[in-house]
Parts: structure tokens; C-alpha cells; sequence
């Protein structure tokens, strides 16, 4: 009885097809640690076709010069949220001292590791109060376009001052 339920002997098709795999699997081009493990290669995956254009390595973070230079632009409005790695800042309301029924928002996104004028993207948010309401307006055509050249100009000096070190 005992005999019925133990396996007969192994094809030898199998036994060879198992051997030639494991064969494969040791000749992997890949460095070694110590251990006899593969090394990872700071890659994602195998390729990483990310925003920055395909590059291999794994990148976090964004420019801190853009960085800086953004927060010392903006830091006259109340900062909601800021996140480095992903580079978004956004601010809350502000109501400038001079004008009480209007009132401005700001989102910052840095979307490059290199100090250039593409690398920053702003958006402008305005409101005015209408019959105790705010209500959306559009900014000024230019306002967006002033505050990035003003972080971008603060960004070089903050460079130049670090001896154009990035």
C-alpha cells in the first residue's frame, strides 16, 4: 500500500531542464555582494522613464536654490503646505493690507533639479469679496510671470553667493 503512494523515479526530462535552469541563473552578469546576492544598481525596476526623460538612476528632491529663493519670494503669505521632495508650495489666503475685499493664493511647483527658468511653474489664484462672497477672478496677465522672475533672480544670487556650487 505504502508502495502506490510514493512516486515513481523522475523522467530524466525534468531533472535536465531543472539542472540547465539553475545553470542559467548563475551565470548573471550582475555584481555580487558578498553574500552571493545581486547588488542593486540604484535603479527602479530595471529602467525608469520617469518625468525627467528617461533617465536610469532614481532622483528625489528639487532644486534648492529654486527652492529657497521661492519660499524668501513668497514668505509674505501664510505657507499651507510645503513639500521639498515633490517641490509644491502652497500658500493659503492672503488679503494684502492695503486692499480688504480682495485676497490671493499661490501654488509654487519645482519640477527639476537644475536652476532653470522652466523648472518653476506658478499659478496665481485671486479672489474678491462681491455682496459679502468671494468670488474667483483672474489675476493680473503679468502677476505670475513677475513673481517667477523674482524667484528665479533671488535663486541665481543665492548661487553666485554659494560660489556657483550646485
Amino acid at each position: 500500500m505504502l508502495r502506490r503512494l510514493m512516486p515513481r523515479s523522475l523522467s530524466p526530462r525534468p531533472v535536465m531542464a531543472l539542472a540547465a535552469l539553475s545553470l542559467l541563473a548563475s551565470c548573471s552578469s550582475d555584481p555580487k555582494t558578498s553574500q552571493g546576492l545581486t547588488a542593486p544598481d540604484g535603479r527602479l525596476l530595471h529602467e525608469d522613464r520617469g518625468a525627467s526623460g528617461g533617465e536610469t538612476g532614481l532622483k528625489g528632491g528639487v532644486n534648492a536654490y529654486l527652492w529657497r529663493a521661492t519660499l524668501d519670494t513668497i514668505s509674505f503669505m501664510p505657507v499651507a503646505t510645503a513639500d521639498a521632495e515633490g517641490g509644491i508650495i502652497l500658500t493659503d489666503w492672503y488679503t494684502p493690507p492695503a486692499a480688504h475685499d480682495e485676497r490671493f493664493k499661490i501654488t509654487a511647483f519645482i519640477l527639476d533639479r537644475r536652476l532653470r527658468s522652466d523648472a518653476l511653474r506658478l499659478s496665481v489664484f485671486r479672489q474678491v469679496r462681491e455682496g459679502g462672497a468671494w468670488v474667483d477672478t483672474p489675476p493680473a496677465p503679468n502677476t505670475a510671470s513677475d513673481i517667477a522672475a523674482r524667484i528665479l533672480s533671488r535663486a541665481r544670487k543665492l548661487r553666485a553667493n554659494n560660489g556657483n556650487r550646485d
